[in-house]
């Protein structure tokens, strides 16, 4: 039996239908998704520094995110989350297309990790009063719609001192040029019509919409070499990047502690 599809201003069903035709090649490492395995490594990597940073752990520990609650939003077919699960965290991974749920489900299982995956939005797990330790929206604020509302809604997942972590493509004619027309047209990295430009995300709109309850805390470029396809960190925003921003407690909060 399908899933109803799920209803929320921040879902385009366009964006949805494009990753359910595609859902079934998530694990297929050199199929559509690879550039995304590739990523991963490398995104992995700055997460697990950046929060044991921030909360005071041992970037050499085995398990150093245990203890930690994590939303990976638009968790895909859930390569992410296993990564941050066999860290030692406890991952919940959230979806809209009910595809991908049921792959990451499954992939999980097999893989011996407890993941909780659920098909649901943002707006519905802050309805709930979810919150976590840190909120990933990794490559997913460029595919949805009224951004500022999405962010809205993401920000009130964030715990007070949590963190949320930001992986998109800017939007600028370099982006357009390296993005678009090279990964997708010429180098065929990834299927046509991924990204749409007026879909890309300025550093500075993430800001906007996460508000003055939420301090930058790092920002970095993102580089790949297409020669031999590896990752690498540049201090030049204008293509890919990421950015990590603290929530800031209540001043309640901070009185009380």
């Amino acid at each position: 039996m399908s899933s109803p599809p799920l209803v929320s201003p921040s879902i385009d069903p366009d964006e949805v239908a494009y990753f359910e035709r595609l859902a079934h090649r998530w694990w297929d490492t050199e199929g559509p998704f690879w550039p995304l395995h590739r990523l991963n490594a490398f995104r992995v990597e700055y997460i697990r520094e950046r929060l044991c940073r921030h909360f005071g752990r041992d970037v050499r520990g085995e398990r150093p995110l245990a203890g930690l609650r994590l939303l990976d939003i638009g968790c895909g077919g859930g390569i992410l989350s296993e990564s941050l699960a066999r860290l030692g965290a406890d991952v919940v991974g959230s979806e809209v297309a009910a595809k991908n749920v049921r792959i990451a489900s499954v992939h999980a299982e097999w893989s011996g990790l407890a993941i909780d995956y659920r098909l649901t939005t943002a707006a519905d797990l802050a309805k709930a009063g979810e919150t976590f330790d840190a909120v990933l929206n990794m490559e997913v604020v460029e595919h949805v719609d009224h951004l500022p509302e999405f962010l809205a809604d993401c920000g009130r997942l964030v715990r007070p001192g949590g963190v949320m972590v930001v992986a998109t493509i800017n939007r600028t004619p370099l982006a357009w040029l390296t993005a678009i027309v090279g990964a997708e047209y010429i180098l065929r990295w990834l299927p046509k019509g991924t990204h749409h430009y007026r879909k890309l995300v300025k550093p500075r709109e993430l800001i906007a919409g996460l508000g003055a309850g939420f301090i930058e805390r790092d920002r970095v470029g993102v580089r790949v070499n297409p020669l031999n396809r590896r990752f690498s960190h540049t201090q030049l925003l204008s293509v890919n990047y990421m950015m990590l921003f603290e929530k800031v407690p209540e001043t309640a909060d901070i009185l009380a502690s």
